[in-house]
């Protein structure tokens, strides 16, 4: 395993013991993040959002695998996360495509790809399964999830 697939295998392990610390400690400080639900996350948002995630995580479990060299410094792993939904209590299996690249010995950029419409069925029943492939329902998720990030933060700040 080279030194860059040994960091990735860091940041999942890591996310597999819900520690947002050693996750974010293989981010650079300057790191830029992507992903269905809360897209485009730069430096400490993206941190905030792996410790919101993991300080709130209820009966989670996760696997990785797959992690593949893409040249250019890309490298790319797939990952699972069965979690419950804290909103609905339902159970959530999330299969994720991860992209990363690694500059010195840190991850830059990290986009997550997975299908907003089959996670929405999952956490939210009925409603994601009618209404989760819609524009219109997919930004309210995503505006949801913004929303509760941005508060994380303010509250993480304000008991600093």
């Amino acid at each position: 395993m080279t030194a860059n697939e040994q960091l990735i295998s860091n940041f999942y392990t890591a996310f597999q013991q819900l520690d947002y610390r050693q996750m974010n400690a293989q981010y650079s400080d300057d790191i830029v993040f992507y992903d269905p639900v809360f897209e485009l996350l730069h430096g400490e948002e993206a941190k905030a959002m792996w410790e919101m995630l993991c300080t709130n995580a209820k009966n989670f479990s996760l696997t990785f695998g797959n992690i593949t060299d893409l040249g250019e410094d890309y490298y790319t792993c797939d990952w699972t996360a069965t979690y419950t939904f804290s909103k609905t209590g339902r159970q959530v299996v999330n299969q994720v495509k991860a992209n990363m690249k690694i500059i010195g010995g840190q991850i830059i950029e990290h986009s997550d790809a997975f299908s907003l419409h089959a996670w929405s069925k999952q956490a939210l029943g009925f409603s994601g399964w009618l209404l989760g492939w819609n524009s219109f329902f997919q930004r309210k998720i995503k505006n949801g999830a913004k929303r509760n990030l941005l508060e994380f933060i303010r509250r993480k700040q304000s008991q600093l």
